[in-house]
């Protein structure tokens, strides 16, 4: 009967403000079953306003939570998401190469909703080169796969485009999220598969500025139905679903951008 719930991992940085980060992983992975462990690689001061400091995490301390995890836990999948800088995203590459904890989820996190850097220059190239290799699904955002693939992403032909150049990179399964293409009425995300299947999924534009922590609600509710034992797609599925659920039914947090709702469900969700 030992370790038999189903237990998932969040790899990430504290956001104090509460609404993303590790907060946010461990909220959704609450609200979709399972339990959330966490190897904490950065400490923030933040709100919803902006980020207005943060500490990496001594390598050292992350080897040992690491450590900690996989003596004794049975990790299911695992995802991370803020990795602030070179020596943080290679001591998170040696430990997901040291211990089994399951299907990866990647959110390359690199700007906050206020437009602080989480992630610097340097480490681009890193995450590019050694992490990206490791992932079983990439989550970004459009601003985030332009990094990566070095290219303008302006239109839907250019997201298939730049899916297929981070499958070149090694990644399996790509999501780009377009959020980001503000004057659509929709949010179109294309997905482009390990079996070389794609498919946009698409969702109606809500005008709010409560979207503090979508990447990470995301990304946190595909590695926890991947727990249970969906394959990526019904996954990423119901990510979307989960996610749009928690932007529109909104709660009143801060002065700026907002938190979304964890506690939100949506029609037809069996879990």
């Amino acid at each position: 009967m030992v370790n038999e719930t189903v237990q998932t991992l969040t790899i990430a940085g504290t956001d104090s403000g509460g609404g993303a980060g590790v907060m946010a992983d461990i909220k959704t992975m609450q609200m979709r079953h399972v339990f959330s462990a966490a190897v904490i690689v950065a400490v923030t001061a933040q709100n919803t306003i902006g980020v207005q400091d943060f500490m990496p995490i001594p390598k050292k301390l992350i080897d040992e939570q690491f450590a900690s995890v996989a003596d004794d836990l049975k990790i299911r999948a695992c995802k991370t998401g803020m990795l602030a800088d070179v020596a943080t995203v290679e001591a998170v590459v040696e430990n997901l190469k040291k211990y089994d904890l399951g299907t990866l989820t990647v959110d390359p996190v690199m700007v906050a909703k206020g437009g602080a850097r989480l992630l610097s220059e340097d480490a681009i190239k890193t995450v590019r080169e050694q992490l990206l290799p490791l992932a079983d699904i990439l989550t970004p955002n459009l601003p985030e796969a332009e990094e990566l693939t070095g290219m303008k992403i302006e239109d839907k032909d250019q997201m298939i485009d730049a899916a297929k150049k981070l499958q070149d990179l090694g990644v399996k399964n790509v999501l780009i999220k377009g959020g980001h293409q503000t004057e659509s009425k929709e949010s179109s995300d294309f997905i482009l598969l390990e079996s070389g299947k794609s498919f946009w999924v698409s969702s109606p534009r809500i005008d709010t500025v409560r979207t503090h922590g979508t990447g990470d609600t995301l990304s946190s509710c595909i590695t926890a139905e991947i727990a249970k034992g969906a394959d990526v797609e019904t996954a990423i599925r119901i990510g979307k679903k989960y996610v749009q659920a928690t932007i529109a039914n909104g709660i009143q947090v801060g002065h700026g951008h907002g938190p979304l709702n964890h506690w939100a469900t949506f029609e037809g969700d069996g879990d």
